[in-house]
């Protein structure tokens, strides 16, 4: 998909939280507005289809589906008040144990792309099920906090054949 890339028109550039990384946050505009489902699509190579909020029950059997980010994954928002359709975002670095950086699209319902986002893992239990979203206009964290269903990791789940058991 053409134009989806960080070569397109580039709106922000704004550092991350101070002593993080010094790759910047930014917002790049696509030519089309591009929503986050087609956008984790074509990055993460998950091939769901259907509103975000669908994507974790459609990855069951499909893919695997975890509680904690790696790499390519797609972090699942659940559909709230604010969120109707759920949101979608991939994963591109894990800078700790609480901290990761994403890349996504129409975030802010623009349909443009948000690159290199840090998000926050805010839950009690240090078990990724809340998330503060870096807000990259304003070079801060956003006041609200969003319900996680879990990451989908791009291959399939792992398997282990049963071994049967040993009669001696």
């Amino acid at each position: 998909m053409s134009g989806t890339t960080p070569d397109s028109r580039q709106v922000a550039a704004l550092p991350f939280p101070p002593s993080l990384s010094s790759t910047p946050a930014r917002i790049v505009v696509p030519p089309t507005p591009l929503q986050c489902v087609p956008y984790a699509r074509q990055v993460s190579g998950v091939s769901i289809r259907g509103d975000a909020w669908t994507w974790w029950q459609s990855a069951k059997g499909r893919y695997r589906r975890v509680g904690t980010p790696s790499v390519g994954s797609v972090l699942v928002l659940k559909r709230t008040r604010r969120l109707r359709l759920g949101h979608l975002a991939v994963v591109k670095a894990i800078l700790n144990d609480r901290l990761i950086v994403v890349d996504q699209a129409n975030w802010l319902n623009r349909g443009r792309i948000h690159l290199n986002i840090p998000v926050r893992d805010v839950s009690a239990g240090n078990d990724w099920s809340a998330v503060r979203v870096w807000y990259a206009p304003g070079g801060n964290y956003g006041t609200r906090t969003y319900p996680v269903q879990g990451f989908i990791a791009p291959e399939p789940p792992r398997y282990t054949l049963a071994h049967p058991t040993r009669r001696g």
